[in-house]
């Protein structure tokens, strides 16, 4: 046999050890990219958190601005009954003619 020639025994403990390498490598990458998700999951359930409260603040402000201008439109129409009952009437008035104009288009469409 020649120095240089490698035995069969050789080679198979050196693909071997190769192999184990291999795998003790792919195991870290996996544990990195495992490592990754959590941290990226952890960021984006933190900014979720963080968009719902946000949302909620804003919900609450708006529905006590409309709370406030409810009771402002309640209290005008205690003060000028007179009014809010022109306003109301002219409301329906408006209505019952928008009703009236949309009827006879629907109305005039069918016949065509």
């Amino acid at each position: 046999m020649m120095a240089d020639s490698i035995s069969p025994d050789d080679m198979r403990k050196e693909l071997e050890k190769q192999i184990a390498d291999l795998r003790k490598e792919i195991s870290a990458l996996g544990k990195s990219i495992a490592d990754r998700g959590a941290e990226t999951l952890e960021r984006t359930r933190e900014a979720a958190s963080e968009a719902v409260d946000r949302a909620r603040g804003q919900t609450r402000a708006s529905f006590q601005q409309a709370r406030e201008q409810a009771h402002a439109v309640t209290d005008a129409a205690r003060e000028h009954p007179g009014t809010a009952a022109t306003i109301l009437s002219s409301a329906g008035i408006v209505g019952f003619v928008i009703g009236l104009v949309v009827g006879a288009t629907l109305l005039g469409n069918e016949r065509r």
